[in-house]
């Protein structure tokens, strides 16, 4: 048995004649948006790592977001490595905090929160909305599900204290 790229469907053929070469142009674009949508969203993740150092958000759940705590005075924050909360609900409880969980509010005036928002403990900083979607970014890139703590996301972490992350594979 032959195969042959000929085909008797009139359709496919009108198709195949029709697109000539912007098939490969389509493709080209396809992947060039890609390629650009995957280093925003890349640029997403660095500041949102960059904005989770910044804001105290490793006082409490520790700098790989594995509930190890960096600051004995802050309260003990979730494995976020565990967490099954979606982007949504990250961001609702950046922004509003979790009342009665220790979780502060990060979002300046934070308005329409359940609850009120979690002020009990002070956040050290506040971030911009933008800032939030980073962080969320950053968590559901790097850290939401993603199991152990291996040595090259250490060395992300610590880009200037390499040493640090020996004990990592």
């Amino acid at each position: 048995m032959k195969w042959s790229l000929k085909s008797n469907n009139p359709v496919r053929e009108r198709f195949r004649f029709s697109t000539g070469g912007t098939g490969l142009t389509v493709v080209a674009v396809a992947l060039t948006c890609a390629t650009a949508v995957f280093a925003q969203n890349e640029d997403k993740v660095k500041a949102g790592l960059a904005a989770w150092r910044n804001s105290g958000c490793a006082d409490c759940h520790g700098a790989f977001a594995n509930g190890e705590k960096e600051r004995d005075e802050s309260p003990t924050g979730a494995d976020l490595r565990r967490t099954r909360l979606k982007a949504d609900e990250l961001k609702l409880a950046i922004r509003c905090g979790r009342p009665g969980a220790g979780m502060p509010s990060f979002e300046e005036g934070a308005s329409g929160c359940p609850g009120g928002g979690g002020d009990l403990y002070p956040a050290p900083s506040k971030l911009s909305a933008e800032q939030i979607d980073d962080v969320v970014a950053y968590l559901q890139a790097r850290i939401v599900g993603k199991g152990k703590i291996t040595k090259q996301e250490c060395l992300l972490y610590y880009t200037d204290k390499p040493d640090w992350c020996d004990d990592y594979n």
